[in-house]
């Protein structure tokens, strides 16, 4: 990744600007300057009188002279000249180089640190104490013969002073270097020399100043982007349209906008990328398990900002951390080759042929690219009446790698056929659809990525080990985040758990245990067919609101996990206040998920209807709040008809039996 294309020329300068000085200190920068010069950077006479000089002391100021004339003379091409000296034969000579492009590349250097206003000028004790009114009118009827004479005095001075300076300094062999040039370079010199000194001289009144300000060449100010007394947001501001300084507690890290939306590590915390949940975690704040309301840039959660469109965000389901069981190891070789090993050479050759036109289709129709959206990474399949999802990260062949998750189970495209089809000469690759298509487009579109029959990844391994790794999920089914660390698998069901997203909540003892643990989905299941008996069922909702929750503990638990698994999300995980400014006003008492998580797991309730008019609460102040918001309406209707149908179910409750 190149940094000149993500920055603007404003960023560049201000990069310059600041570190001009410890470019001019660089060791023997002759080929620095030769780069320089051969991209019509620099002018040919201040190349040969730097060049020329012995005197490391006058070089390294002769090449911040360079420079500086370069920001104030050449600053739209400012681009070009990070681009010359960024070259890796430029480089690779000087070490400062290296570093500072390092810098731009891993974020050390923070471009919202804001600078102090520059001052031209130091305004001496007299100008305060007098109003300068009546000084500048007597002084602009001075006539030209006046400033002349004055420009005079300061040009001789300037010169004389410039003489002694030469006395005290031993320069012998500069000098003598600069002697030899012709009395056409001279007079240029001498008259550089004037110029600069009439500029610098300390003018004798302020008349002379505002008559000589017109001659000088306007100067670039760093500063904010904001005029005195105007307020804007941080994100609204140009210096901030790649990156923005967030906080998540006592952390800060710069976001990256653009890795934030393709879903990759896009927080930068000392010189390391991170994940929004990794941050969170580091800067404390893991138990929220909503970074879109914990992770804030100046006050303000980011989930506001996604919401109001600053900022785009997919969903994030881990796949950077690093595992107890390494299943996709980030150094793994990944091959497409053009067969399996259960498929025989007659499929590899149509195989290959198909590859070398990808817009032929098995029956040899001319067929589209199949339109996928941008960095899809699970795809809806079916086979027969059997659906489930194709996973790509899982991918590696039609034997290899369980890639397709249904209800129950991990399997491969090949099993996952074989579920339903039981002809011998039946291919995956055919039978297997996608969108109504086969599974053949995607690999032919390179969509899917079929591994080498020599690959030694551990999706391809044959391993018991690595084979039971891939039978359940890679993230959590209650959070939708990855860390397999701290994730415990059910040994009946695909699923995995946090430990403290579980309900009840995995001690550490139960881990230490060998013997097989069961989720909550497993364990009602198992239970529900014989849990009540035959006079208990058809109750009445009232019947079941009044029961003490003890006895009833499995199901509410049930009901809980189950709404966490449906809300994708994660909406109504966390207490909205956090990230919505207005809801307080107009919601009097919020709920949420975990509030009524955490009451469960603490026995705060004591009948099964208080728990259900927490739940019910929830819905009701999402139907309140978002009246005018038909999206997050719309989810909150579902979930409630998904409890309420999975209460019934939970509870034998009979539909008549409810009036």
């Amino acid at each position: 990744m190149d940094p000149m294309d993500f920055l603007d020329a404003d960023e560049l300068l201000r990069f310059f600007h600041c570190n001009k000085t410890e470019m001019s200190c660089m060791e023997n920068p002759h080929i620095f300057l030769n780069q320089l010069r051969d991209h019509n950077l620099i002018p040919e006479d201040s190349y040969k009188k730097v060049s020329r000089m012995k005197s490391k002391d006058n070089m390294k100021k002769g090449l911040y002279d360079i420079l500086d004339w370069l920001e104030k003379e050449r600053s739209e091409h400012i681009d070009v000249f990070w681009r010359c000296v960024f070259k890796e034969t430029i480089m690779n000579q000087y070490p400062t180089l290296r570093e500072l492009r390092k810098s731009l590349m891993d974020g050390s250097f923070h471009f919202y640190t804001k600078l102090p206003e520059k001052v031209e000028q130091e305004e001496t004790d007299e100008r305060k104490r007098k109003g300068t009114s009546e000084d500048e009118e007597g002084e602009e009827k001075q006539t030209s013969s006046v400033k002349k004479k004055r420009k005079q005095k300061w040009r001789s001075g300037c010169d004389l002073e410039e003489t002694d300076k030469r006395k005290r300094k031993g320069t012998s062999e500069d000098e003598e270097g600069e002697e030899k040039q012709t009395s056409s370079v001279k007079k240029k010199r001498k008259q550089r020399r004037r110029s600069g000194c009439d500029l610098e001289e300390e003018q004798p009144g302020p008349s002379s100043q505002l008559t000589l300000s017109h001659n000088k060449k306007p100067k670039i100010v760093f500063s904010s982007p904001l005029k005195k007394g105007e307020k804007s947001e941080i994100w609204t501001w140009a210096l901030y349209k790649t990156q923005l300084p967030v906080t998540c507690g006592v952390q800060k890290g710069m976001l990256d906008k653009d890795r934030l939306a393709k879903g990759e590590k896009s927080i930068l915390v000392n010189k390391q990328w991170y994940t929004p949940t990794e941050f969170e975690r580091l800067g404390g704040k893991e138990t929220c398990k909503n970074w879109k309301s914990s992770i804030r840039c100046s006050n303000t959660p980011l989930q506001k900002l996604i919401q109001d469109g600053h900022l785009k965000s997919v969903r994030y389901k881990g796949g950077c951390k690093k595992y107890k069981k390494c299943l996709f190891p980030s150094n793994t070789a990944i091959t497409v080759t053009d067969g399996e090993e259960d498929e025989d050479e007659e499929d590899q050759e149509s195989l290959s042929e198909r590859e070398s036109s990808p817009d032929v289709t098995d029956e040899g129709e001319t067929e589209e690219e199949p339109q996928t959206s941008s960095g899809q990474k699970v795809f809806k399949v079916t086979c027969g009446d059997k659906v489930g999802t194709l996973h790509k990260k899982r991918f590696a062949s039609g034997t290899c790698g369980k890639s397709i998750r249904t209800e129950t189970s991990w399997m491969n495209p090949e099993e996952f056929m074989r579920e339903v089809l039981t002809e011998r000469d039946a291919s995956w690759r055919k039978e297997v659809l996608w969108e109504g298509k086969p599974l053949s487009v995607l690999i032919e579109a390179k969509i899917l990525r079929i591994h080498s029959l020599l690959c030694t990844c551990k999706l391809c391994s044959q391993k018991p080990d690595d084979l039971d790794n891939q039978r359940n999920d890679d993230d959590c089914c209650i959070c939708k985040t990855e860390d397999e660390e701290k994730l415990v698998e059910c040994d009946e069901c695909p699923r995995s758990f946090h430990q403290k997203c579980h309900l009840p909540h995995v001690e550490d003892t139960i881990l230490e245990d060998d013997a097989p643990w069961v989720c909550t989905f497993c364990v009602f299941r198992r239970n529900q067919q014989w849990r009540y008996s035959e006079l208990e069922y058809n109750l009445e909702r009232n019947a079941v609101m009044t029961r003490q929750i003890s006895s009833h503990m499995l199901e509410c638990q049930y009901l809980l996990l189950s709404l966490y698994s449906a809300d994708e999300e994660q909406d109504f995980a966390t207490n909205p206040s956090r990230y919505l400014g207005n809801y307080t006003t107009v919601i009097k008492t919020p709920m949420w998920l975990g509030n009524v998580a955490d009451k469960l797991q603490r026995d705060n309730y004591q009948t099964v209807g208080e728990f259900v008019s927490d739940v019910e609460l929830i819905f009701t102040n999402c139907a309140l709040y978002n009246k005018d918001n038909a999206e997050f309406l719309a989810i909150g209707v579902r979930l409630k008809e998904l409890f309420d149908g999975e209460f019934k179910n939970a509870f034998s409750i009979h539909e008549d039996a409810e009036l």
